[in-house]
Formats: C-alpha cells, structure tokens, sequence
C-alpha cells in the first residue's frame, strides 16, 4: 500500500522526494518509532506496579522482625549432645555475601538482557519477580527457623564453649555460652542459603529457550550453573557445620518452588515458545498491534481519498482547466459519496 501510495503522489507532483514521503508514512503512524525503554515506559509501569513495592517493603520489615526475635529454645538433652559436637567454624559463605550472589548478580544479569533488547517490561518484572522470590523465601525460612529451633551441629560448643557440660534436673542443657551464640544456635531448619538461585535458572532457561526441542545440550548447561552454584553454597553449609543435610535439602527444595510460582507471576514457562518474554511485553505488543491496525484503516482511507484527488486533477486536466480540486487525506471520512463508493467496494 505504501509503494503504490508513493508512486501516484509521485506521478500527481504531490511529492517531490522519498524523505519527504517517509516523514509522511511516520506521521500516519505506518511506523512506531518508539521502544519500550526505561525512558518511556519505566515510570508508568512502576506506577501501575506501586502496590507490588510496597508490599515488598512489607515483607522486608516482616523479614527483619523475623531475624531479631528469639526462635524456640527446643529441649536438647544429654544423649542428643553426641550428634551436636562438631566444631564451630567460620562461614565459607558468610552472610553478607548472599545479598551479592542471590540480588546482584541476577540483577546484574537482567541489566545485560536490558542492554540488548530494551525491554523494561523484562526487566521490571524480572527484578521485581526474584525480589518477590527471595524476600518470599527468606520470611518462610525464618519464620519456620524460629519456629522449629533445630539446633545446629556445633550446638554443644555453642552452649558450652569451655568444654564444661551442665543440665537440669530433666537432662536438658543449661548453656552458659554467649546469648547470641545460642540463639543462632537454634536456627538450623531450614538453611537459607541455598534458596536463592532458582529465580535467575529459571529467567536464563527462558532466555536462551533451553527447552525448544532442538536438542542443544549446552543451552543446559547456562541453566544449571546457577543450581550447581546453590549446590556448592550447600555443601559448605554442611562442611562448615552449620547445618545439617536436611536442612540443606529443604532450603533448597523451599527456594525453587516459591521462585517457580514468583516467575510464573510475570513470565510464561520456559518451554513455552513465547517464554523468553514477559507477559505484559505480548499484552502490550497486542495493543500496540490493534492501534496500528486502527491507524492502517484511517490510512487505507486516506489512500482513496487521495485517488480521488488525483482523479479529478486528471478530469480537470483534459477540459482544459488549471484549477486544482483539493481534498485533505482524511477528508473523505466525512463525505457521503466516498462512504457510497466504500461499501459499493466492500
């Protein structure tokens, strides 16, 4: 339509240049410049998502008051000691450093994805989705931290650091060590910090389309990096004694199921086909199609109104006249003949 648009302005010397008939073509909306930018659309779409923030800012708080309150003291007694005497160590992985590899770098890793496609629907969604994830998760692991009251493998020398062992008349430990050694003592199910990685498999596994039935084995391999590293984070956890295999077990079990129902929030499966994209990246591609459709319809209009002009330019031509009958584009939208002669078409 364009093409055939072109050539009878250009044989009528309406238009002198195709720069002058691209300008054209955009302002009649053939062409939609715009992209999905932080830019253009950030703004709007925090705006449309500000209860989303403010309920992570909720469960943040939620999160802290979880991690000062005492968990429960369970009763530990004089034959439990002989599986709770392993050696405190320090954290191969100490606590500072899960904000970094569980919140920075996957965000890290949407911020590439920004840069190559702009699509700040993905990464909205994406950074608010493993936000969701990971404070989600974190709230769960503490609140049942504090309310089980597992004692860690080195609990003995949690409540007795000089070696010396006191207990009630019921068996039950009396500690002496310190109050914040015992209390950490008590939150050993479920670990926290092999839960944290699920969200970011499940964003490369729609991204690289790792599921697309075409048998490429490496795409695999991106996705299981993030899990081999929550693994190994796991493995240190029990090495260093903090924790228990089946606490590890859980945390990580824990993780990867609120992070599959925190992704499915805003993206589809990653086997679907459409699965490297957000959902509200195809709701907003949908209504971007059915405006530019209604724009082709003016258009399309607006292309008869402009034969007619040219016909009767030529008409007026051959009586020997120099007058010039004009029609604007979009005039014939309120002429009744055209109407007459578009349903006489149709």
């Amino acid at each position: 339509m364009c093409c055939r648009l072109y050539f009878l302005l250009e044989d009528s010397g309406v238009v002198e240049s195709r720069e002058w008939f691209a300008l054209l073509i955009v302002s009649m909306g053939q062409v939609d410049p715009a992209a999905h930018t932080i830019k253009s659309h950030g703004a709007s779409l925090a705006r449309n998502h500000l209860r989303d923030w403010l309920i992570l800012l909720l469960l943040l708080v939620i999160e802290i008051v979880l991690f000062a309150i005492h968990p429960f003291y369970r009763f530990v007694g004089r034959d439990m000691m002989e599986d709770l005497r392993y050696p405190m160590k320090d954290n191969t992985v100490p606590v500072w450093a899960v904000p970094l590899y569980a919140v920075l770098l996957p965000i890290a890793v949407f911020l590439l994805f920004y840069m190559r496609r702009r699509c700040v629907y993905d990464l909205h969604h994406s950074v608010l989705g493993l936000l969701f994830a990971v404070l989600i998760t974190a709230v769960m692991t503490d609140a049942i931290k504090d309310a089980v009251g597992r004692p860690r493998p080195d609990f003995f020398w949690r409540c007795f650091p000089d070696g010396v062992e006191v207990y009630d008349k019921w068996g039950g430990v009396v500690c002496h060590g310190k109050v914040g050694d015992i209390k950490e003592g008590h939150k050993s199910f479920p670990s926290g910090h092999t839960s944290c990685l699920g969200f970011l498999s499940l964003y490369l596994s729609g991204k690289v389309k790792a599921f697309d039935r075409r048998g490429h084995v490496a795409k695999l391999c991106i996705v299981f990096l993030p899990l081999l590293a929550a693994s190994l984070v796991g493995v240190s956890r029990v090495d260093d004694y903090w924790h228990h295999w089946q606490d590890v077990f859980a945390g990580g079990l824990l993780g990867l199921v609120v992070a599959t129902f925190c992704y499915r929030q805003f993206f589809p499966p990653p086997y679907n086909d459409d699965g490297w994209g957000t959902y509200a990246y195809f709701e907003a591609m949908e209504e971007e199609s059915r405006a530019n459709s209604n724009r082709n319809n003016v258009n399309s209009l607006g292309v008869q109104g402009t034969e007619v002009e040219v016909v009767n330019q030529e008409a007026g031509g051959r009586n020997g006249s120099d007058a010039f009958t004009h029609f604007s584009i979009y005039d014939h939208i309120h002429s009744p003949t055209l109407e007459a002669m578009e349903l006489g078409h149709k």
